[in-house]
């Protein structure tokens, strides 16, 4: 599969999305609530449709699982090898205080792992985007930049929550060496890793497999190693029943020696 074109495609089909979002955000907005009580806009949904209606068109023959159609019974995905894995609108609490911490999220998974992602921040007008054998981009003012994990700061720089932060995630921070925190919404986390903002973001609270794969891919191919807690195994995809990820950590340096650093602290 040539991933170049599609990474393209994406990018486009996000920056659609986006716009559809942007006009809810402008207006007033409907909030109701689903079965788990997380918050539905009308934003949600006309992303969501205009992002499916968009990939059937540039891939019928690929399923695709969003968060605003996730009931697909697991006998009928644990079959697929390639299918798209969406956010529409990443951060719905931050779209309802309008404070721009959202993104739009679209990802191509491939056996259990994040090989296309795309992160696209509306009101920041930032695009984040990678595929396996192609690398990590940033594109801001219409011009596009590759972005590198950076070597760990002699001060590290501790991405978290700001809208999940618990008392898991207080003794993880009180355990971990002196630090800098740095409080982001959405899939962004992810992206300042990427991008050489932030050296580590620990996720002790919920999240499904919708809101991590595009941002985990954009920080892998840019360098990062995103491990499950506590066993430090690769984070994986479509492996089981549920859509809950189990707690996880992204290391913008693989090489420094979080895991000995953390438990010594």
């Amino acid at each position: 599969m040539n991933l170049a074109p599609l990474l393209e495609d994406c990018v486009r089909i996000a920056g659609e999305a986006g716009g559809a979002i942007l006009e809810v955000y402008g207006s007033d907005i409907t909030v109701t609530h689903k079965d788990d009580q997380s918050p539905l806009t009308q934003a949600d949904l006309a992303a969501h449709h205009c992002i499916l209606r968009n990939l059937e068109r540039l891939s019928p023959a690929l399923p695709c699982l969003s968060e605003e159609s996730a009931d697909i019974p697991y006998e009928t995905r644990r079959g697929w090898h390639r299918y798209w894995l969406v956010d529409p609108l990443d951060g719905t609490k931050e779209f309802i205080r309008r404070n721009g911490e959202f993104t739009v999220n679209i990802a191509l998974i491939e056996d259990g792992a994040p090989i296309l992602g795309v992160v696209h921040a509306p009101v920041h007008g930032i695009t984040y985007l990678a595929a396996r054998g192609i690398g990590a981009f940033r594109i801001r003012g219409g011009e596009r930049q590759p972005i590198h994990t950076r070597r760990t700061a002699e001060r590290p720089v501790l991405v978290v929550s700001k809208s999940h932060r618990d008392a898991a995630l207080d003794e993880f921070l009180a355990h971990a060496p002196p630090h800098d925190a740095l409080s982001r919404g959405s899939s962004l986390k992810f992206c300042l890793i990427a991008e050489g903002s932030a050296d580590l973001y620990p996720r002790t609270g919920p999240t499904s497999e919708w809101d991590t794969a595009a941002g985990h891919c954009v920080a892998e191919q840019a360098g990062a190693e995103v491990c499950t807690l506590p066993d430090w195994a690769p984070l994986r995809y479509n492996q089981k029943a549920d859509l809950l990820n189990p707690g996880f950590i992204v290391i913008g340096e693989p090489a420094y020696g979080w895991r000995g650093k953390l438990r010594a602290a």
